[in-house]
């Protein structure tokens, strides 16, 4: 990599990476990107064409150190040595939620929390759209939010989902309207304790003032501390467990069970209620949320029903990547559950599942790396089958269930050990549950 004088140095070459040195390259800025996977050459050579200047398999740290500003993107572990020394040696280190906000002039409804940050971004945006608001939706949802500031239009709101590791690097990004779905042990394998990820979570609100809007699940733990510490306007809201076939009041409206039918589980509720509240903040309307909730398709892989089979239900939940998640997942469902369960760990603490997993799982087909720790946690408590990948554990389940019961694919873990994602996971257990259809 040839050194410009002077530069901003990209770390990463994902998706948000390579629109960050696009946008900062849009500014006028000498840009250079750098990526340790040797496999990102499409998005180098696109780079390059643009004059970003790029260095792909390895790192140098002189160069970490002559840049004038360090981007990394949100995948970036900040305790990274590279960072870490040139942080150190005085160079500023910042992240796109800063470097968006310096240069965006419209409203923001930013939603955070463990689990249903997705579900959540989507439903403000449609509700927003159904209520007359144009809305650009992005973030960690996975269109880079400088995408909106290049792309030339404008909207009257952008409604963004904001993961703990973009939070991590704010220090100027103070959202219009805030969302705080909740918050569960998850990504303990980045953060040096669970304090440090809930103290992530809440900074969301950190440069609120009185003229913002706050919406938090009154269900977190420490929320009233949490809460008297903030500026903003607080809309709280109470976690949804019981009832969960009953309409929904927001405010002195209601909006009728029959809306959100396609969105089932207590976590869902909580979903619905949440945006509601944000968009009411923003200036929507209840017709407009009601309207937008008959139309919304769920997204994939999220307590997702796949097919049923002899009676026997299957439900994709593959999203379901902490324990919190899947607590959730077994809460939406009355009958009894053969759970498919196990990944990659991230610290997981399987005992949070134990009194779920007493009150309806039937049995637990246990997969990938975190098969040991799962037998360890439940062989005396629910019976437990090890099963080698997820066509065996499909088949074991299929063949365990009888009518009216369901098959769960809900992990509690990342999907690394067997596969790229979640999304490749969630269809291998849809391929295999469809390969059932012919059998009796």
């Amino acid at each position: 990599m040839t050194h410009f004088s002077t530069y901003d140095l990209v770390v990463g070459l994902g998706r948000s990476g390579v629109s960050m040195a696009r946008f900062l390259k849009s500014l006028g800025r000498n840009v250079m990107a750098t990526d340790s996977d040797a496999s990102r050459t499409k998005e180098a050579a696109a780079l390059e064409a643009l004059g970003i200047k790029t260095r792909i398999g390895s790192h140098d740290q002189d160069e970490f150190d002559r840049a004038d500003l360090i981007v990394p993107s949100p995948g970036i572990p900040l305790t990274m040595p590279y960072l870490k020394v040139a942080a150190a040696k005085g160079v500023k280190v910042t992240g796109e939620l800063d470097i968006f906000s310096r240069h965006n002039t419209t409203p923001v409804i930013a939603v955070s929390g463990s689990n249903g940050k997705t579900t959540t971004t989507r439903l403000i945006g449609e509700m927003a759209q159904a209520s007359g608001l144009s809305s650009f939706v992005g973030g960690n949802i996975g269109i880079p939010l400088v995408e909106y500031l290049m792309s030339g239009t404008r909207a009257d709101l952008v409604v963004a989902e904001i993961s703990s590791f973009q939070l991590d690097l704010a220090q100027n990004f103070k959202p219009n309207v805030g969302v705080l779905l909740n918050i569960s042990p998850d990504h303990l394998d980045r953060y040096p304790d669970y304090k440090a990820y809930r103290d992530s979570k809440w900074s969301l609100f950190a440069r609120q003032d009185k003229k913002d809007t706050a919406v938090i699940n009154a269900g977190i733990v420490n929320f009233d501390h949490r809460v008297s510490r903030l500026s903003s306007r607080i809309v709280e809201f109470s976690p949804q467990t019981r009832n969960l076939n009953a309409q929904i009041r927001i405010n002195k409206e209601i909006i009728p069970a029959s809306a959100f039918q396609a969105l089932i589980g207590g976590h869902n509720r909580e979903n619905i209620i949440a945006a509601a509240h944000a968009v009411l903040a923003a200036g929507g309307t209840m017709a407009g949320i009601t309207l937008a909730l008959e139309k919304f398709t769920p997204l994939p892989h999220r307590t997702a029903f796949a097919r049923n089979i002899r009676g026997i239900r299957f439900y994709n939940d593959s999203k379901a990547t902490n324990t919190d998640a899947v607590n959730r997942a077994l809460e939406a469902f009355d009958a009894p559950v053969i759970l498919i369960l196990g990944g990659r760990e991230k610290d997981t603490d399987f005992t949070e599942l134990i009194p779920g997993v007493a009150e309806g799982v039937k049995e637990i087909m246990a997969i990938g790396e975190a098969t040991g720790h799962i037998l360890e946690t439940f062989e005396t408590r629910c019976r437990v089958t090890p099963c080698k990948d997820m066509a065996d554990a499909v088949t074991r389940a299929y063949d365990t269930a009888v009518k009216g019961e369901v098959v769960l694919l809900s992990p509690a873990c990342a999907s690394f050990d067997m596969y790229d994602n979640y999304e490749a996971r969630g269809r291998d257990f849809i391929a295999q549950v469809n390969r059932l259809g012919g059998r009796p």
